[in-house]
This record gives structure tokens, sequence and C-alpha cells, in this order.
């Protein structure tokens, strides 16, 4: 279950899924979801869609609910997939991988689960 911390409203500079991490935009105040491990990860939207454009509340601390991409196992720390989805996080050869945060409860793909937002990078 959701508990957000920090809310802070940005201007998605593209279509954004509901519960889907997401990092910064092209320009300063914006976002866009994310799309990779490597992507500087921001935070996660709420439980609503949003079109470019809109002023979406980005969840950037405590607990946000996010849509997993695969299977997590609580206590893993979490990275984006191609969609912005969760996903276990594994340091790559020579790739430095960036996290959202640690499952707070295990799940599978299309579970959106707690996840205790902890930015930071994992290096390779």
């Amino acid at each position: 279950m959701s508990n957000p911390g920090l809310l802070k409203t940005h201007t998605a500079e593209s279509a954004l899924a509901k519960n889907r991490i997401v990092t910064h935009g092209a320009t300063d105040g914006t976002v866009k979801q994310a799309a990779a491990a490597t992507d500087t990860l921001l935070g996660a939207t709420e439980g609503f869609a949003y079109v470019a454009g809109d002023r979406p509340s980005i969840v950037r601390s405590g607990i946000a609910d996010i849509e997993y991409g695969g299977n997590v196992t609580r206590g893993q720390p979490l990275t984006s997939d191609s969609v912005g989805r969760a996903v276990a996080a594994a340091p790559g050869a020579g790739s430095n991988v960036r996290i959202i945060g640690f499952a707070e409860v295990s799940g599978v793909s299309g579970d959106i689960c707690g996840v205790f937002l902890s930015p930071g990078l994992m290096q390779g």
C-alpha cells in the first residue's frame, strides 16, 4: 500500500502510465517514463495516467505503488524495465544500474506493489 512522503508536481514530457517509474525529461521541471535501468530514476506516478503537458504529482519519497515487470522478492533492489515497471536490479558488467528503491512485498509481473523509494546507483 502506498504511503507517499514527498509529492512534487512536474510537467509530463510525454505520456505516463499509472504506477510507473519516471526519470528527468529533456528540460528542467519535466519528467518522462523511465525506459532503462541506466536512466536516472526520480520517482513514480500515482494511480493515474497522464498525457504530454499534464502536471502529475510524482511520488519522490516514502512508499509508492509501482507495477512490477517480472518476479520480485521482498527486499530486492529494483530498477526500471523498458516501460517503467519495477524489476529486480543486478549489477551489469561494466555498466552502472540505477535503482528506484526496494520491494516491500514479493510479486510477479503485473502486480502493483509498495516500493520503498531510495534512488541510488549500483555499480557494475
